[in-house]
Formats: C-alpha cells, structure tokens, sequence
C-alpha cells in the first residue's frame, strides 16, 4: 500500500494555524460578544478539529472509503445533535 508523502513544511504550517486557532479562541473568551459567544467558540473548534482531521489523521488523502465512513459519522453526529436539541426544546414548552 502505497501513501502518499507529505512535506513537513504542511505539518509545520498546520501546527502553526492551530497554535494560532489557540490564540484566538483565548483572545475571543476574553470578550463579550453577546449571542455569539457560542457561535464563535464552536466555529473556531470545528475549523481545528477539520485541521487535525484532515492533515494529521490524513483523511485528506485517504482513499474515498475511508472518507465515506468519516463523512457518514458526522452526519450521523449532526442528526444526533438535532435530535437532542430538538428534544431538549420541546421539554421547556410544556412549563
């Protein structure tokens, strides 16, 4: 099985965006954005985990299976996600 070799020049570059990821999400805790306190938090967590995913679990250059059964996991995170925030909701009308 052949993989793919990747410089360590990419390695490097996605460490340094995620130290700086780090930075901001630090620098964004220490200010009130009202709202979108969550909304920022979660963007900024999410674009990190793809970063990892992506280049340090090498989902990116992985074979189309292995990024079918990836994808398929965080649909299934996403409809789970839903589920539980729909549910949790619905609890509060009731009162």
């Amino acid at each position: 099985m052949s993989e793919k070799i990747v410089p360590k020049r990419v390695y490097f570059t996605i460490f340094g965006l995620l130290i700086g990821f780090t930075l901001l999400t630090v620098w964004v805790a220490s200010r009130d954005w009202g709202a979108f306190n969550t909304i920022i938090a979660l963007t900024i967590a999410v674009t990190k985990a793809l970063l990892v995913a992506l280049w340090f679990m090498h989902i990116k250059y992985s074979n189309r299976l292995t990024q079918l059964v990836v994808a398929s996991g965080l649909f299934w995170l996403v409809i789970m996600v839903a589920l539980t925030l729909f549910d949790y909701r619905t609890r509060s009308m009731g009162r």
